[in-house]
C-alpha cells in the first residue's frame, strides 16, 4: 500500500486502480534519451547532468557498473520529486514504500555479495583499527547497527524531506482569505522554487551517500 499518515493530502481517485500509481509511469516519458535525430533541449540537458553526477560519484568510487546504477537511480529520483510539484500530481518519492524499495534492494544486495565472496574483510571492517579491548564488543554493535539502519536512514531522510514541503504548500494552498490571498501567493512562488532544489538537492544526497557506502564494501 502506498498510503500513510498523509495520505489524505494526496490526489484521490475512485477507480479500481489508483491514478498515483499510473502517475509514476510518467517517469518513462522523460527517461529515454533520444526520440529524434538532432538532439534535443530536454536530452542535452540530461546529458550535462549525467556526466556532472558522474564525475561526483567516480570521485568517491571507482567501479563502473554500480556508479551506472546509482546515476540511473539519481535520474529516476529526480523526476519522481519534480513531477511531485505538477498540480494534482503525486509524490511517489513521499512515501516510505517507495524510498525504501529503492534503497534497501540495492543495499540489502550489495551487503550479501560482501559477506559471502569477502567474510574475513567484511569482519574486519566491524571493529576500527587501536580500538580497546574493553570497548570492542560495544564498537562490533555499533557498526553492525549502522550498517543495518543505512537504508533506512537514506528513505526516511527522503521521503521526509519531500513531504515536508508539500504539506506546507497544501496547507498554504486552503487559506483562501482575500486579505491575505497576495502574502500567500508570494509565499507560494518562493516555496515552489525551494521545492524545486530541495528536489534536486535530496536526489543528489541519496545518491551520494549511496555511493559513499558502497565505497566502504570491498
Amino acid at each position: 500500500m502506498m498510503t500513510n499518515l498523509f495520505s489524505s493530502f494526496d490526489p484521490s481517485t475512485t477507480m479500481f486502480m489508483s491514478m498515483n500509481w499510473i502517475a509514476m509511469l510518467c517517469t518513462l516519458l522523460i527517461l529515454p534519451n533520444k526520440f529524434w535525430i538532432k538532439e534535443s533541449r530536454n536530452s542535452m540537458i540530461k546529458k550535462i547532468v549525467n556526466f556532472k553526477i558522474y564525475k561526483e560519484m567516480n570521485f568517491i568510487y571507482k567501479n563502473k557498473q554500480i556508479l551506472l546504477i546509482l546515476n540511473s537511480m539519481f535520474m529516476l529520483i529526480l523526476i519522481m520529486n519534480l513531477m511531485g510539484l505538477i498540480p494534482y500530481m503525486f509524490t511517489p518519492t513521499s512515501h516510505l514504500s517507495i524510498s525504501l524499495s529503492l534503497a534497501l534492494p540495492l543495499w540489502m544486495s550489495m551487503i550479501l555479495f560482501s559477506w559471502l565472496n569477502y567474510t574475513n574483510l567484511m569482519l574486519a571492517h566491524l571493529l576500527p583499527m587501536n580500538t580497546p579491548l574493553l570497548i570492542s564488543p560495544f564498537m562490533i554493535l555499533v557498526e553492525s547497527l549502522s550498517n543495518l539502519i543505512r537504508p533506512i536512514s537514506l528513505s526516511v531522510r527522503l521521503s521526509a524531506n519531500m513531504i515536508a514541503g508539500h504539506l506546507l504548500m497544501t496547507l498554504l494552498g486552503n487559506m483562501n482569505q482575500i486579505n491575505t490571498i497576495f502574502l500567500i501567493f508570494l509565499i507560494q512562488i518562493f516555496l515552489m522554487t525551494f521545492e524545486i532544489a530541495v528536489s534536486l538537492i535530496q536526489a543528489y544526497v541519496f545518491s551520494i551517500l549511496m555511493t559513499m557506502y558502497s565505497s566502504e564494501i570491498p
